[in-house]
């Protein structure tokens, strides 16, 4: 009896994930009989276990209006907790089987232009030496809460500032002004006034970057507030190429793009950003296997990035 009463104490709260699959699947359609539908169901059954979970939980899940039912407030906010966790424990099962429990996935987040331009090219090189490792990547442009994700570590761009997270330097970041040489009519360079006459694109996030190369170079005067915006700059270099104005972007992201002559820089002046490129991590996960090699590995990279850089 007592090491039934010690079980007993011990037992988790939480409803048999068949309801809960029944409930995330009704709550998504708002109807029984296309969530019975999906789940190769009989309408009457998956009634049966919304109802069970209903009187599991002791709260009402759905309004029933005839035979219209619909989402309570209550069932609105249990239906995207339970969406969300059951996203997570599909992904670390899918992940599991993937690697038959061998381990050696890392979750990372990382800012989206930063991830495609820079990171993704390399990650070659990292398979290649590391083969028992699987990096899965997803974007993220601001900080956040790690308890709240799945994620291991993150590529953060900004200030060294992260609470309860490591903060590993990798690099800083210089901007330059780039456009189709279309717009340049023949040109190889032009002054910095004449490029205020121009057209000026805008990254959402980085929306004081015209003012302050037009600062440096001294130039005063400008409107600097004028010209679209893109919300990443993944989408802001396809619009200069595009001869719709002039952008101004981290020099790295364009190497490519001014090598083949796609973009050409007007004016040979670069801003120097304050702000720098960091790998961080939880304090908790310091000791994790994997997220020890990806670091020492993104850190040689980073460093031969920064002696050509320099070079």
């Amino acid at each position: 009896m007592l090491c039934n009463s010690g079980m007993d104490a011990m037992r988790r709260k939480i409803p048999g994930t068949e309801l809960l699959i029944a409930f995330e699947t009704a709550a998504r359609h708002q109807s029984f009989t296309r969530a019975a539908e999906e789940l190769s169901l009989t309408q009457s059954a998956v009634c049966r276990q919304i109802s069970a979970l209903e009187e599991y939980l002791g709260v009402a899940l759905f309004n029933r209006i005839k035979k219209r039912v619909t989402l309570s407030e209550a069932g609105q906010l249990y239906a995207r907790q339970v969406r969300e966790n059951l996203n997570r424990l599909e992904h670390d099962t899918l992940s599991l089987m993937a690697h038959r429990g061998a381990g050696g996935v890392l979750e990372l987040a990382a800012i989206p232009t930063f991830a495609s331009r820079w990171l993704i090219p390399r990650l070659t090189d990292f398979r290649a030496h590391h083969p028992g490792i699987s990096i899965d990547l997803a974007t993220r442009a601001e900080p956040f809460m790690f308890n709240d994700t799945p994620f291991d570590a993150a590529i953060h761009f900004g200030d060294p500032i992260w609470p309860g997270a490591v903060i590993e330097y990798l690099f800083g970041e210089e901007m330059v002004p780039v456009c189709s040489p279309d717009l340049l009519k023949g040109r190889v360079l032009v002054e910095p006034q004449e490029l205020a006459t121009m057209e000026l694109l805008h990254q959402s996030a980085r929306s004081d970057a015209w003012r302050q190369w037009f600062e440096m170079v001294g130039v005063s005067g400008v409107n600097v507030m004028g010209g679209a915006r893109y919300e990443l700059f993944s989408m802001l270099i396809p619009a200069a190429q595009a001869g719709l104005g002039v952008a101004l972007v981290p020099r790295f992201f364009v190497q490519k793009e001014i090598a083949s002559g796609e973009l050409v820089c007007p004016c040979p002046y670069a801003l120097r950003s304050k702000r720098a490129y960091y790998l961080v991590y939880p304090e908790d996960h310091a000791g994790s296997a994997s997220l020890q090699v990806f670091s020492k590995w993104l850190h040689e990279q980073a460093a031969a990035y920064r002696e050509t850089e320099t070079n």
